[in-house]
């Protein structure tokens, strides 16, 4: 199995926003709004004190946006990426709340969860946008258990940094090479009482409706039982009824 993980060289970044267009146009991503981002960052050591940091979701491993999901809509794939069905999305925006990035948003039209989800489409694994257009290629993405992918081959050559926000026990696989000053990010936010109770109370709405569902599927099941039966004992009480008038038939003949 694959472990797709995204790489990101900052120190070749020039805020070209080219990888921002791209994705909006491959994803339809509305107007206002974006699945990944270029921020300004300070550093003393850059001759014009910033730096370019660009980002998206961090497809964390024991991602905080899927603990706070109340229905299961998002969850993390076994080939590391963090992925959301809409069917299951109720709009809830838990998951926004949750996430210490701020990589998600409520899509406008949908209502749904929205984010970066490597540009999957129907091809895992296949190109992302912004990696495939950068002119500085300072994007990588592949297998990162694959020796031979341009992924691996970076980790191995480079210190790897990671971002990790103030309390939020994030285990971020989106990864930084070398001197990456990354953006100052709050402290984790932290989901609110009734949200954390949604989560059990649509798990008990879920068992309920499989027991409706049950329950239904048996008493249809009965009436076909029931409808056969009858079905079956009319014909049997007509097959009765002819044979005996064939019989008063012969003893009058």
């Amino acid at each position: 199995m694959a472990r797709y993980v995204m790489v990101i060289d900052s120190e070749k970044c020039m805020d070209c926003k080219a990888c921002v267009v791209a994705c909006q146009q491959r994803n339809h991503v509305p107007y206002g709004l974006s699945r990944n981002w270029v921020r300004e960052t300070v550093s003393n050591g850059s001759p014009c004190g910033f730096k370019f940091q660009p980002g998206a979701c961090m497809h964390c491993d024991d991602p905080s946006c899927v603990r706070a999901c109340p229905t299961g809509a998002t969850w993390k794939a076994k080939d590391g990426v963090v992925e959301i069905d809409r069917s299951r999305c109720i709009g809830c925006g838990s998951c926004v709340e949750a996430c210490p990035y701020h990589a998600r948003f409520r899509h406008p039209v949908t209502g749904t969860a929205d984010k970066c989800d490597y540009c999957r489409g129907t091809t895992p694994g296949q190109t992302p946008a912004c990696v495939a257009v950068c002119p500085m290629h300072c994007r990588l993405f592949g297998d990162a258990d694959d020796p031979s992918s341009d992924v691996s081959k970076a980790l191995a050559a480079h210190k790897a940094v990671h971002v990790v926000p103030l309390n939020s026990g994030a285990k971020p696989t989106l990864t930084y090479l070398d001197a990456t000053t990354p953006e100052e990010l709050p402290e984790a936010p932290v989901a609110s009482h009734p949200v954390e109770a949604m989560r059990p109370l649509a798990k008990g709405v879920t068992w309920a409706g499989g027991l409706v569902l049950a329950a239904l599927t048996g008493t249809f099941v009965r009436q076909l039982i029931k409808s056969s039966e009858k079905e079956d004992a009319e014909i049997a009480a007509a097959r009765e009824s002819s044979a005996d008038d064939r019989r008063d038939k012969e003893d009058k003949a």
